[in-house]
């Protein structure tokens, strides 16, 4: 079961209005997208993804709720240019969620998971081209290296990346246990007792396999752009380089323009066009981290458009 992490502060955040357009970015299993619909009677829901059992699962979900949402299947990338497609131009609020679904998380086949043994895969969309088995077998060590440390920061990058084509050499790696057994054996004792060895490894891959990263800040500016003014785009992240992406950008909109910072009047065509909602990221309770562990690393953004 997947339970929607930062629920309450994300809706919140968006400062949903009755008859409002809003994009829901990352459906899922609609959680966040039940809450808004549920809000917007008169409004609509637009809503994104590319896995084809989360939409199929989402749409009756929703269709218990109204009739007054469209979900689109593809990556978030397209956002502007699917919905300009449907004629619409400006929302009134986005909202990210960067994790994996708890449901994609526990469905074994599809190999995002080091606990159960399964085909290594982990795309999200199931119709693309790169997997997690071409990754772990054809990249070159120091692709590797480098992809585990920048994506996954582990400390134990070289060693693992090392360990990943020295056991190719006699063997290709098909499934997430037998990668999990790779890494656990790459890295010493005192490094498993905080958590399991292939987490970061495992999440890297995944950034990888499904380019996640990649397509962030583009697609933050292209939300950013087609935001009515009162709009509001919330992101939640799971990871600092996640984190740092949307704080850089959000940064970026905010800021006075350094040219005239610091003078005592500013015209007002200098100033920015948003603000940020929170100075400092919100974070889950303690209270909801102990019901939902996978919310420890969670953090909250929000921005919105002022003029």
């Amino acid at each position: 079961m997947h339970i929607s992490v930062l629920l309450n502060e994300s809706i919140e955040g968006l400062n949903l209005k009755d008859d409002g357009i809003y994009l829901d970015c990352t459906l899922g299993y609609a959680g966040h997208s039940s809450m808004i619909l549920k809000r917007i009677k008169k409004g609509h829901l637009f809503a994104i993804d590319q896995d084809e059992d989360a939409i199929i699962s989402s749409k009756e979900k929703l269709s218990k709720i109204g009739d007054n949402f469209t979900i689109i299947k593809c990556n978030f990338k397209d956002l502007k240019r699917e919905l300009n497609k449907r004629n619409v131009n400006f929302v009134d609020g986005i909202l990210f969620d960067l994790g994996v679904s708890s449901v994609q998380l526990d469905e074994v086949n599809r190999g995002f998971s080091y606990h159960n043994d399964a085909k290594l895969d982990m795309r999200m969309d199931k119709n693309g081209k790169l997997t997690a088995e071409e990754v772990v077998n054809t990249y070159s060590e120091s692709k590797l290296t480098e992809i585990f440390y920048k994506f996954g920061e582990e400390k134990y990058s070289k060693s693992i990346a090392r360990n990943i084509v020295k056991y190719r050499e006699n063997k290709h790696i098909e499934t997430t246990l037998e990668l999990a057994d790779i890494i656990s054996n790459s890295v010493p004792f005192k490094a498993k007792k905080d958590h399991h060895p292939a987490r970061q490894v495992f999440q890297a891959i995944r950034i990888e396999v499904n380019h996640e990263l990649d397509i962030l800040e583009d697609s933050l500016k292209d939300a950013l752009s087609i935001l009515n003014v009162g709009g509001r785009i919330c992101v939640i992240t799971f990871h600092s380089l996640e984190d740092r992406i949307v704080k850089n950008v959000f940064k970026e909109y905010t800021e006075i323009d350094p040219k005239v910072k610091g003078l005592p009047n500013i015209p007002e065509e200098y100033l920015p066009d948003f603000i940020l909602i929170n100075k400092s990221v919100i974070v889950p309770s303690d209270e909801e981290v102990l019901n939902n562990n996978r919310a420890r690393s969670a953090k909250l953004r929000i921005i919105e458009r002022i003029k």
